[in-house]
């Protein structure tokens, strides 16, 4: 296929590259404010835009880190610790100094198409990377990348392609979240309110339903505790299972393949709850196959009825986990003697089937949007380098 009017750059030359910065965390005037403060964690999910943030400065502390703001559309990078994250904005935010934003010079490049460059450029940006103790990306290291770059009027084609696909991926994200709050406000209803269909009725003994007790959690789930085979097994090519290692290989509610284990050790079943043992401690998601668990990673398992009532359970333990990962805690992570000591009330078994019944049809729907998300993004994935490469009409 003919690349008429595509030019070769410099990645550096295609756009402007601005620090982040962080206010001192000790002035509390600084903090809380209405200005999104952006980081690794709150676009590392996969999406391809940022909306919100966990943590927002006020106009104080946005001057005295000299920190700048980027506009909705812009593009953000990962450069230090987990490098190549990447996300468009939302919203206007400031971002901290782990972070370039990265805004595409006009004449050349929209910042839609520049998104979508340098996800196709991830690999080279992080075979690039610099320092001696964290992999970082450097200004220097957009020096070292070369693009080729199709006119305007084809990158509006190939970022409108590419972002219909993520849109829909988007949405179908936004409907699991909607699904998932629908459920977790169920539960909240019928097991921390004790207003379960047929409560009126209900005689309570001790505070408690009758047919319901305090248990520990080990009484209703079985816990296995991840275990990292040789290093030597692991591969990125998909030999054996999915290998998941700790939070970083999670997603919103299911985790992402990055790296598979021909010689696995400890496994997960699919539906498994898998829960981040190491910091941070208490991020949940869901085995979406049998998979392999290292030592990050713990898979729990109901005895009896749906692993959902265990999902939005432990999905509710915010002040456990919190212990865990507090500054200067003395727990270095979450083991299985810890799991041991967890405390809940544990419901009838007839209320539980009826969670169930009613958690099923939810669960059904997670699972649908989420295979659909699979292969959109399988599609997406494998476009981007064909129609960077100039290889598909548009």
């Amino acid at each position: 296929m003919s690349k008429s009017g595509w030019k070769r750059y410099k990645l550096s030359q295609v756009m402007e590259i601005i620090g982040g910065g962080t206010p001192k965390t000790t002035v509390k005037e600084y903090w809380g404010g209405d200005i999104p403060w952006l980081s690794v964690v709150d676009f590392g999910g996969g999406n391809r835009h940022v909306y919100k943030t966990e943590k927002s400065i006020t106009q104080k502390g946005l001057e005295e880190s000299s920190t700048k703001i980027l506009k909705k559309g812009q593009v953000i990078i990962s450069a230090r610790g987990t490098v190549g994250e990447i996300a468009q904005l939302g919203c206007d935010m400031a971002f901290n100094q782990s972070c370039y934003g990265l805004v595409g010079e006009q004449e050349i490049v929209q910042n839609d198409f520049l998104y979508y460059l340098l996800k196709n450029s991830v690999t080279d940006l992080q075979k690039n990377t610099h320092g001696a103790v964290f992999d970082t990306i450097t200004r220097q290291t957009f020096d070292c990348i070369d693009v080729d770059v199709p006119p305007l009027p084809t990158q509006k084609k190939i970022a409108k392609i590419l972002g219909d696909l993520d849109e829909k991926i988007e949405l179908n994200h936004q409907m699991n979240k909607t699904l998932e709050s629908i459920a977790q406000a169920v539960f909240k209803k019928w097991f921390v309110d004790f207003e379960f269909p047929g409560y009126e009725k209900s005689k309570f003994v001790n505070g408690l339903p009758e047919g319901w007790r305090e248990g520990t959690l080990t009484e209703i789930c079985d816990i296995i505790m991840g275990q990292s085979p040789p290093g030597e097994t692991y591969n990125e090519s998909g030999d054996g299972i999915p290998f998941y290692q700790g939070n970083r290989d999670f997603g919103y509610r299911f985790p992402t393949a990055r790296v598979f284990c021909s010689a696995p050790t400890r496994f997960a079943d699919t539906g498994d709850v898998l829960v981040s043992v190491r910091a941070p401690v208490g991020a949940l998601n869901i085995a979406h196959d049998k998979c392999c668990i290292g030592r990050g990673v713990a898979a729990l398992r109901m005895k009896n009825h749906s692993n959902g009532f265990l999902f939005y359970f432990l999905a509710t333990q915010d002040d456990l986990w919190n212990r865990f990962n507090s500054e200067g805690t003395v727990f270095g992570c979450l083991n299985k003697s810890e799991f041991n000591k967890i405390d809940l009330v544990i419901p009838s078994d007839d209320v539980l089937a009826g969670f169930f019944r009613f958690v099923v049809s939810v669960e059904a729907m997670l699972w649908k949007n989420e295979e659909e998300n699979r292969r959109l993004s399988g599609i997406r994935d494998s476009l981007l380098p064909k129609l960077m490469a100039g290889e598909v009409a548009v």
